[in-house]
């Protein structure tokens, strides 16, 4: 079955480069080449895509609007942004939007292709600088909110008690994993795919979504991507 790709960017020669690329590659066909996002709306309402490639500074709609409205249209189609930007502000709108993927226009052919394939088996794939991005962001955040909830507890209680921050939150969350899921959760850390799990820990993949499963619900978190970015700050 081919995976149905839709190309939305501003820059022609890149699509088309793309297209070949893409058509290229077993599997994969790209159904349609749109110039910005209200093009690939109209487009996605009418045909059928699987994925989509997505830059974010378009004229008439960007692709962070994109990315939400794709998703109130069909939250099955998965959503890669290919894009040159990776400041603070446009990852994390799109992320919260919805997008499946966020990689960057040097990343090469196969880091693509990859992506493209992570996303259709439910994975999410960041960019090593993107993802470098948000671990220093959580890393600020993680700190700001320790620091403000000692500040709170001296207030309260006279510089007498430090009450549960974050950090013993999320090591209660840690310890509470298996030895089994702490190894699947430390390979997912590092980017492996439930089918690479399997191989390395010679288990069946019905198994390893088993476990992830488990320790999504201990984790409290539901989207892959965003348990990546949890597991890779606290227990790498």
């Amino acid at each position: 079955m081919e995976i149905r790709i839709l190309l939305v960017d501003d820059e022609p020669l890149l699509i088309e480069s793309l297209e070949i690329i893409l058509n290229n590659e077993d599997g994969f066909k790209v159904v349609g080449l749109k110039n910005n996002g209200k093009e690939a709306l109209d487009f996605i309402r009418s045909e059928e895509v699987d994925v989509m490639l997505v830059d974010l500074n378009m004229p008439v709609m960007g692709g962070i609007e994109l990315i939400e409205e794709v998703k109130k249209i069909n939250v099955n189609i998965k959503i890669v942004v290919l894009t040159t930007f990776y400041d603070e502000s446009n990852i994390t709108s799109a992320l919260k939007n919805g997008a499946n993927g966020y990689i960057l226009k040097d990343s090469g052919k196969s880091a693509i292709i990859n992506a493209i394939t992570q996303a259709v088996s439910g994975n999410g794939v960041l960019d090593n600088k993107v993802m470098e991005k948000l671990t220093g962001l959580l890393k600020n955040k993680s700190e700001t909110d320790k620091n403000e909830s000692i500040s709170v507890d001296k207030t309260k209680e006279g510089n007498n008690h430090i009450g549960s921050n974050e950090s013993e939150d999320v090591n209660e969350i840690i310890k509470d994993f298996t030895p089994r899921e702490l190894e699947i959760a430390k390979l997912i850390a590092d980017g492996c795919t439930n089918s690479q799990i399997a191989s390395i820990l010679f288990i069946s993949e019905g198994t390893v979504k088993n476990y992830v499963s488990n320790i999504y619900d201990k984790a409290n978190i539901h989207d892959r991507t965003q348990l990546v970015i949890f597991l890779r700050e606290k227990i790498r």
